[in-house]
């Protein structure tokens, strides 16, 4: 069954803001101290306001890939890449002559410890962005996330459900027919035991896909309403020219030059499409069964994540060394304040969101 929102629960857009401003902050720095900082503050905004639901326990996996990113990132620079030009030799590797071609590449060789702290550095900011996702899965499930759509993004919106409650079912029916196999003494693993339960996992499937298209047909899927020829135009315009004006926008802000014009040209790009999806639901009729409310709490929480990562882009851009230290020479980082206290903003959700055992 589908998650039904409570009234005390936040809307899903909100936790997914916050999460993903958070992530944003963790691209802006290198600084190991400030990176974790982010991780314990998204912990412990998890900790606080998780609910008990089956979509909130997979922040744990995050977890694992976080650190697996992060071991895989470290044993890259030890076996691959170009050394940096360091002092502090930890190791030496047999090193595989290359051809001249593939200069700039080393397999194997001087390992030193600058090298392997920059490595470091990278993978932990690679590492704290999955961590981030991993707390908007946690906070908010996808699927309520995908509800509130607007109505010229309703098939893709369920297209995406379908897929994500596809995948563990999947995987439910590949451990059911496991266990089943093992008690009856009959092989599971290798590839007879693959095709026997690949099988009936794949017969269940379809069985699910049939009674999902009956069900979408029974309740009207599809089913979209008359619009005027001038209104369709005027979404299609509105809705590509607002898309091209955030591409613009973007690479202007990206550039050096284009700083001038990026943001102006973003705004307008976003006014644009976002009137554009709105003209364009008016083709899909459809109502919402107890939809999420956007309330000053969401508002809160929302703020409190884009001020986190407004501050470290400002930081970043004033003070790029703080944020990304150094490695040679090899230094001990160290911790900016204000940054720091910006990043602390994003325990506010942890004093204001509903908690989860509040009664509904």
């Amino acid at each position: 069954m589908s998650e039904v929102p409570t009234p005390t629960q936040l809307h899903p857009a909100a936790w997914w803001l916050w999460s993903l401003s958070l992530g944003t902050a963790a691209t802006r720095t290198t600084n190991p101290l400030l990176l974790t900082l982010l991780i314990t503050t998204s912990a412990y905004v998890v900790a606080t306001c998780r609910p008990t639901t089956p979509h909130s326990h997979p922040y744990s996996a995050f977890l694992k890939l976080a650190l697996t990113v992060l071991l895989v990132r470290l044993l890259f620079a030890t076996a691959f890449g170009s050394p940096l030009p360091g002092t502090h030799t930890l190791l030496t590797l047999p090193e595989v002559p290359l051809p001249h071609w593939a200069q700039g590449i080393r397999i194997g060789g001087r390992i030193t410890a600058e090298t392997l702290t920059f490595a470091f550095y990278d993978g932990l900011k690679l590492a704290t962005l999955l961590i981030c996702v991993g707390a908007a899965n946690a906070l908010a499930s996808p699927t309520r996330l995908l509800k509130s759509l607007p109505g010229a993004l309703y098939e893709m919106g369920v297209a995406v459900v379908v897929a994500l409650t596809f995948a563990p079912n999947l995987i439910a029916d590949v451990r059911r027919l496991r266990a089943a196999r093992r008690l009856r003494g009959r092989p599971d693993k290798g590839l007879r035991g693959l095709l026997q339960v690949g099988l009936p996992v794949l017969e269940g499937a379809l069985e699910r896909s049939v009674a999902l298209a009956a069900a979408m047909d029974a309740r009207g899927y599809g089913r979209t309403a008359e619009v005027p020829a001038p209104v369709r135009r005027t979404t299609t315009a509105l809705t590509l020219g607002g898309l091209l004006g955030v591409c613009a926008g973007t690479y202007g802000l990206l550039t050096a030059e284009g700083g001038a014009y990026g943001l102006p040209l973003l705004l307008a790009g976003l006014t644009a499409a976002l009137t554009g999806l709105r003209l364009g639901g008016r083709r899909t009729p459809r109502t919402r069964y107890r939809p999420d409310r956007w309330d000053a709490r969401a508002c809160l929480v929302a703020a409190s994540g884009m001020a986190v990562a407004a501050a470290l882009t400002l930081a970043s851009a004033q003070d790029p060394t703080a944020l990304h230290p150094g490695v040679i020479p090899l230094v001990a980082p160290a911790l900016p304040l204000w940054p720091a206290a910006a990043v602390l903003l994003g325990l506010l959700p942890a004093f204001i969101a509903p908690s989860p055992k509040e009664p509904s």
